[in-house]
């Protein structure tokens, strides 16, 4: 429709800089458009069936996208005020500030050159639109998305706005002749916004559901960022939405065209249009091996499904449950109109394992549609990743007619736009935060309700961790978001919380009352076993024709508690006649303390999260290349590591001994053990585990209590017998030690027994102080408040927020440099001088919390750090990729004092620390 704008409304600003003496500025009606016709469009071309609706709720298709319309023009009416239109810009350029005053003053808001506002950042742009439109009596679910497109909703409506801030609003307290013009112009805008949007009246704008809310504000700040871009990725050569000069007025813009040239920019295709999986074996057809068994019946059984929720698939490590989630993905985004998919695993070294299969597996998808399919890696170390860094940029291929059927990367969807990219394989983190109250949660809900979400390891956290992974799994099940849950270890009552999370969220606290399931399907131990939400009625799948196909595995268990030096010389032994020995321990102190010992001519590998990001990720690679599938082994090896040797790593050893830890951990690291049909060395054809750390009756020592505390370990010692026989033995064990009805069978667990629920009804209390609270689906319910207590800052901070969901203390990241007379090296030797900024960026390790515990030990330990860095590396500060980072100057011999400690550096052990009064001991 054409605009036809009063003068008022012709001289009001959005925006305006300047640059390099040229001054511009963008007229308000130009942004309130562009952001309206950039909403519809994602609407229409961006988001999947599945999310359309989710903001359809009870409305019909033509009511939503009036309602998207609306509120794509609304959103920003609140800069039709003095208030906002009397702020300076940023770059405090007076000129420009006072032409923009005198063209409101000549355009009919009288003295606007001589308003002086004494409460002006009393009524912010995103408030005062809010106040405004619900003044013109929209609803307050609608009101509240407009006061909160900045990320974070007000705790309630501004009532009082307008009343108490007359003057922010329309110029004066009481002089109708300077509030005549504002009344009239905010009048104008938003009897526009109602007429282009399709309404007649105001009343024509319905009240929605918190869900529909929640959705529809992710949706408007991704349309309001993207409509505010003047450039692709700051890439003047490709413009989006620029300003104008400031001697161009709004009416020398052609809108239409202006947008079009601006989504041919921006949209880089790809968009994958789900098939259906029709295929006899799509297990050949992808990966060129039939189907075994349990993967055809599970990949049956999903298919089968009308309305499909949640599958949770419970078997044994090395069967192929991640191509069984791959194939579940594409059924289930067909049959739910998703067109994206999140992998969720616990440790970055697990995600970077998975990405490579994952983005081998897009590829396959975008060779059969033709298309170039955009990945991200979700984990804060991803730009150490050389598989993810080697894909090729999309703007590139798109501009390459020739280059479709590739996996490419988009800028665009870079820090909390990341999530929006339709493929991501990240940590576990990405998905937990869904819960935790932060600014702009409502992009990461918009991101995960357009995908089918993948959760692999899911035995692997905690209760604390588990609280914030019920949160997600409810929201999800408002959103209809299918979820692919694997595991090999996992206790019934966890899956059966998953279960009721989903359930609670698709069709709320009352669930039960629908629920049609099997006798007693709250107890299944079958295995493996495959438990299926199809609508409100729970499948369970646990006969599977052929399962023999994977051989029983019997394992000899034996508990060994010998000291450290006699350790490694019984493993050295072990292998005499070749062999690859693991070692997996529950602390980085005593892998190191062990890898000492490792005799010279024994090749060694360690891997642990002391290690410089650089070496970590290359340790990662090589013991991959060395141990995984189909490759050339060593002839003789010792491998010690912490606990990332249990996840996901598809590696195998001939002989393993691990420190106790609870049974589900001790049978996923278990399953490393003759994982390959392959030859074996002598001595070894029979799989053999040894248990460390068990010192005595009910004693496993303060280290490993401390990491697992010990309740679940006196389970695990008392049911953990000479023998397993994979994977039969696997769920009776499990369930074994988690199910409390067998505490009886141990003398002395009572006690035990109280402290481990009281641990775990402080973590699930302290879990929930910053998350936001259930899905409220009552009509009307808005998102007022949803964000009310956050955790400060940790919007701002990947670590912090990530430490938030997995109660862990937060700790220092600093950069390793070897400082000596003859200048700044990296420990490898170069010196910096020929070294790129981004490389040096690489050298991370994490300080142990240990050396810097607690908040204050923190700041004093970044006071000094600063002031190391600004002392030897003051040009930092300037760069991108350095600016705000830390270093930590080590000698000659890759050591330093710090805070009370002696920290040292091998490439061998990672970061090692002594207090600098245990002399080395």
């Amino acid at each position: 429709m054409d605009i036809k704008l009063s003068k008022q409304a012709a001289v009001l600003w959005a925006k305006k800089r300047s640059e390099e003496g040229q001054q511009y500025w963008l007229p308000l009606i130009v942004h309130l458009t562009d952001a309206q016709k950039t909403i519809n469009w994602l609407l229409n071309q961006w988001l999947c069936d599945g999310q359309r609706q989710i903001l359809q709720g009870t409305l019909s298709e033509e009511d939503t996208q009036k309602l998207v319309k609306f509120v794509g023009f609304i959103h920003d009416i609140g800069k039709a005020t003095p208030a906002f239109q009397a702020k300076p810009s940023y770059d405090r350029d007076d000129s420009l500030d006072e032409q923009l005053k005198s063209q409101l003053s000549r355009g009919g808001f009288l003295d606007f050159d001589e308003l002086r506002l004494a409460s002006a950042n009393k009524s912010p742009h995103a408030l005062a639109g809010e106040a405004i439109v619900e003044n013109f009596e929209i609803p307050e679910s609608i009101g509240a998305i407009i006061g909160g497109h900045h990320g974070k909703p007000e705790s309630e409506s501004p009532d009082d706005q307008l009343e108490v801030y007359t003057a922010n609003y329309v110029q004066s307290d009481n002089n109708s002749s300077l509030q005549a013009p504002w009344r009239q112009v905010q009048k104008e805008l938003f009897n526009y916004g109602l007429v282009s949007s399709g309404y007649q009246v105001v009343g024509d704008v319905p009240e929605i559901k918190q869900p529909q809310a929640v959705i529809l504000e992710g949706l408007l700040i991704m349309a309001d960022w993207l409509s505010s871009s003047e450039y692709l990725n700051q890439d003047q050569s490709v413009p989006l939405f620029p300003l104008i000069e400031i001697d161009q007025s709004w009416q020398s813009i052609n809108m239409d065209e202006r947008f079009r040239h601006a989504m041919r920019a921006w949209d880089l295709g790809g968009k994958w249009e789900p098939q259906k999986v029709s295929s006899d074996d799509p297990y050949k057809d992808r990966w060129g091996f039939s189907a075994r068994p349990v993967q055809k019946k599970m990949t049956q059984a999903i298919g089968a499904t009308t309305d499909p929720g949640m599958a949770i698939v419970e078997a044994p490590m090395g069967l192929g449950k991640t191509e069984i989630a791959l194939i579940a993905a594409e059924q289930l985004a067909y049959a739910t109109g998703r067109d994206g998919v999140f992998m969720g695993l616990p440790t970055q070294a697990t995600t970077n394992a998975m990405f490579d299969r994952v983005e081998d597996w897009v590829e396959i998808l975008a060779k059969a549609q033709d298309e170039n399919f955009q990945i991200n890696l979700m984990h804060g170390k991803k730009l150490f990743n050389r598989k993810y860094l080697a894909l090729p940029n999309a703007v590139n291929v798109y501009a390459d007619e020739d280059k479709t059927g590739s996996v490419v990367l988009n800028a665009w969807f870079s820090g909390k736009k990341t999530i929006l990219t339709k493929f991501t394989v990240g940590t576990i983190d990405n998905l937990l935060l869904m819960g935790l109250k932060q600014k702009h949660l409502f992009l990461r809900h918009l991101g995960f309700s357009g995908k089918v979400v993948i959760i692999d390891e899911v035995h692997a956290y905690d209760c604390y961790m588990d609280s914030y992974l019920c949160k997600a799994i409810e929201w999800l099940g408002t959103y209809h978001v299918p979820i692919v849950i694997l595991s090999a270890t996992l206790p019934k009552d966890k899956r059966n919380v998953l279960l009721r999370a989903y359930l609670k969220g698709k069709y709320g606290k009352y669930y039960e009352k629908k629920l049609i399931a099997p006798a007693n399907w709250e107890n299944a131990q079958a295995y493996p076993l495959l438990s299926i939400l199809d609508g409100n009625q729970i499948k369970q799948i646990k006969d599977f024709p052929g399962l023999s196909d994977q051989k029983p595995q019997t394992l000899q268990v034996q508990r060994l508690n010998e000291p450290d030096d006699e350790l490694i010389s019984a493993v050295v032994a072990k292998i005499s006649n070749g062999g690859i020995a693991g070692i997996i321990v529950n602390t980085v102190k005593r892998a190191q303390a062990l890898a000492k010992l490792v005799p010279a001519g024994i090749k060694l590998m360690v891997l642990h999260s002391a290690f410089l990001a650089t070496d970590r990720t290359a340790q990662e690679t090589d013991l991959q290349a060395a141990i995984g599938k189909h490759v050339v082994r060593p002839d003789k090896m010792i491998v010690i590591g912490t606990q990332v040797l249990e996840q996901s790593l598809d590696i195998d050893f001939d002989v393993l001994y691990t420190d106790i830890a609870p049974m589900d951990l001790i049978l996923q690291r278990a399953g490393r053990l003759h994982r390959h049909q392959i030859a074996r060395p002598k001595g070894l054809q029979q799989p053999q585990l040894f248990i460390m750390g068990i010192q005595g009756l009910n004693d496993y020592g303060t280290g490993n209590e401390a990491v697992y505390g010990k309740y679940l370990l006196m389970k695990t010692d008392h049911f953990l017998g000479n023998t397993i026989t994979l994977p039969d033995d696997i769920s009776p064990l499990v369930q074994q030690v988690y199910d409390p009805a067998t505490d009886h069978e141990i003398d002395g667990i009572d006690a035990i027994r109280a402290e481990f629920d009281d641990v775990i009804a402080k973590e699930t209390s302290k879990a929930g102080v910053f998350q936001i609270d259930d899905p409220n689906t009552r009509m009307g319910a808005t998102i007022h408040d949803w964000l009310g207590r956050d955790l400060g800052s940790v919007d701002k901070d990947e670590q912090k927020a990530s430490a938030a969901v997995r109660d862990i203390q937060e700790t220092l990241e600093v950069i390793l440099v070897r400082h000596t007379d003859e200048g700044n090296f990296l420990l490898d030797g170069r010196n910096l001088l020929g070294v790129q900024p981004q490389e040096i960026a690489q050298q991370l390790v994490r300080i142990p919390f240990i050396v810097t515990p607690g908040p204050q030990k923190i700041e004093q330990a970044i006071n000094d750090l600063e002031k190391l860095t600004s002392r030897y590396f003051a040009g930092w500060q300037s760069n991108v990729w350095l600016k705000g980072a830390l270093a930590l100057p080590l000698d000659q011999d890759l050591s330093t004092n710090f805070e009370g400690w002696r920290l040292t550096y091998s490439s061998r052990l990672g970061l090692s620390y002594v207090k600098d009064d245990d002399d080395g001991q």
